[in-house]
């Protein structure tokens, strides 16, 4: 054995499962098997019964073969004799491919199919002549003879794979957009997002969108004191004091919440692990005070955001832009608030004007000292106008004076600090599922328990998500200053009744859907706070241009 064979035959052997997405594309192979990230779609789901609904007449199913010489291993589908030889059988839901012969197999197919020859060829110590693919969609039986040609193919596919096993940074985006609509890996991948911030043209149409507008997923609030979440078989079952068994299935729960001292048993974490599920431990008063999230892979990701973040410029400019994104949102919201025949806009002129020089030197700002100084200007003036925009029938109960944080000193800064943590839960959620560390952050800086980039990106979406939900909910007299409020001494907090109902509130808005302003279609908000992550990683890896530009109108 030559040198070169032997330290090949020591590293780890690729799964002919990943041959098929590195020649279908190399960035699905890079995603899927140096990164980890595997996204089951309906037509994942749908070939997973196909498999496992098989009438296939073969003399084993499913035999799994490994290989260190030729530096592969899989599960073939099934095996079949015929004439005394046997060859495996590969089954695909989709059409074969059209030739002018007749029905033929795709190449990742093909090489596929030969992949799994080779292995059951050194498994039995004889030849293996051919393999087959029966597509399903057509009802056709494809034949693959397996000559030295087809040999090499499978061959130089496992070196490219083990030489992108390496690297760090992505492939490009392919070139084929077909493939892209038909991929799995989309919402991670989004290729067309990327084609649109590489775009030279201005007049470039909205992308087809391949990232899905909301989840079907939702958040399990667990509120009641001494409840307990355990495990159901593939669901879980919330059992609270006096209250009737609520049974839900995991993959309807997006993450779990457990407010003060509620429970959640090991066997119902074992779950949460599998399913990718974080379970969040916060406070009464919404603080969060840590979160399970089950295995964390993305090591790759984190080294380019190591890297990433070392450059100071960036940094500043993607600091700046969440910055602005933030100030022009509060000013919009201010001028929708007060626009109309109600006599309001006198009255927050000149928070507007504050807000708008304080827009302005943000643009100028050259450092972080100075970014924050020009937000925390606008920032008091957008809370001193947020008191003028609440109804007088609202009660003056309700009408905040300024911003008051720990503690909440008025029942409006109460709903503002427990929305602003129920914020902050499904941005650390959205974060931890795209794989990035949330302690490196480009605008806050680690000096408490809060996470910086989690702060980071939660300027986004305080204007949309909490603060115009909580205005809203406060002059439609959703909330009763005395049932759902606790006041002691100088600090208010939410009641029990209160903080349902402000889950309520927050639970229907981030579900709402809104255009966005940059890429140009609708989603809810839920699934912008995991695109905004999203094009957050792409600043640092090779392909900026659109994080932080969406807006409300």
């Amino acid at each position: 054995m030559t040198l070169e064979a032997l330290e090949d035959a020591r590293l780890p052997t690729v799964r002919v499962m990943a041959l098929h997405a590195l020649l279908y594309c190399e960035r699905l192979f890079f995603l899927e098997e140096v990164e980890e990230i595997r996204v089951a779609d309906e037509a994942v789901w749908a070939g997973r019964v196909l498999h496992a609904e098989l009438d296939e007449p073969a003399e084993v199913v499913e035999l799994t073969l490994e290989s260190a010489r030729l530096g592969m291993r899989g599960k073939v589908d099934a095996l079949r004799k015929r004439d005394g030889t046997v060859f495996p059988v590969e089954h695909k839901r989709g059409r074969a491919r059209r030739t002018d012969g007749g029905p033929g197999a795709w190449d990742a197919d093909r090489v596929q199919a030969a992949a799994y020859a080779m292995l059951l060829e050194e498994h039995l110590g004889r030849p293996v002549a051919e393999a087959r693919i029966r597509y399903h969609r057509d009802n056709v039986t494809v034949r693959i003879p397996i000559t030295d040609v087809l040999r090499t193919e499978v061959a130089l596919a496992v070196r490219r794979a083990r030489e992108l096993a390496r690297f760090t940074e992505r492939p490009p985006v392919t070139t084929d957009e077909r493939k892209c609509v038909r991929c799995s890996l989309a919402p991670v991948c989004l290729p067309e997002e990327v084609r649109l911030a590489q775009a030279e043209d201005a007049a470039t149409p909205t992308p087809l969108r391949l990232f899905p507008a909301d989840s079907e997923r939702r958040s399990l609030h667990v509120l009641t004191q001494g409840a307990r979440v355990s495990r159901s078989g593939e669901g879980f079952t919330v059992v609270a004091p006096d209250e009737t068994p609520l049974k839900v299935g995991a993959r309807e729960v997006g993450d779990i919440t457990l407010h003060g001292y509620a429970q959640i048993t090991t066997q119902a974490l074992r779950l949460c692990a599998d399913e990718r599920i974080p379970v969040h431990l916060v406070t009464m008063s919404g603080s969060l005070l840590g979160t399970f999230s089950g295995p964390s892979g993305g090591v790759q990701r984190r080294i380019r955001q190591y890297r990433g973040l070392t450059d100071d410029d960036r940094a500043l400019s993607l600091a700046r832009r969440l910055l602005h994104a933030k100030v022009e949102m509060q000013l919009r919201h201010v001028l929708r608030a007060s626009r109309g025949d109600g006599g309001l806009r006198p009255q927050v002129d000149q928070h507007l004007r504050t807000m708008r020089s304080g827009l302005s030197g943000l643009a100028r700002a050259a450092d972080r000292d100075a970014l924050m100084g020009n937000e925390g200007l606008a920032a008091r003036a957008y809370f001193g106008a947020l008191s003028v925009l609440v109804s007088p029938e609202a009660g003056e109960e309700l009408r905040p004076a300024g911003r008051s944080q720990r503690p909440p000193r008025d029942r409006f800064n109460a709903l503002l600090s427990f929305g602003y943590a129920l914020l902050e839960r499904d941005i650390f959620s959205a974060v931890l599922r795209v794989g990035l560390e949330p302690a490196f952050g480009v605008l806050h800086q680690p000096r408490s328990a809060a996470w910086p980039l989690v702060l980071d990106l939660m300027e986004l979406f305080r204007v949309p998500v909490v603060d115009m939900a909580v205005m809203a909910a406060v002059n439609r007299r959703t909330f009763d200053p005395a049932a759902d409020f606790t006041v002691t001494g100088p600090q208010v907090w939410l009641s029990e009744e209160g903080r349902k109902k402000l889950i309520g509130v927050y639970e229907r808005r981030k579900k709402e859907e809104y255009r966005h302003s940059a890429i140009g279609y609708a989603l809810s908000y839920e699934r912008m706070m995991e695109l905004e992550v999203r094009l957050l990683e792409k600043e640092w890896s090779g392909e900026p241009g659109l994080f932080a530009r969406f807006r409300i109108r």
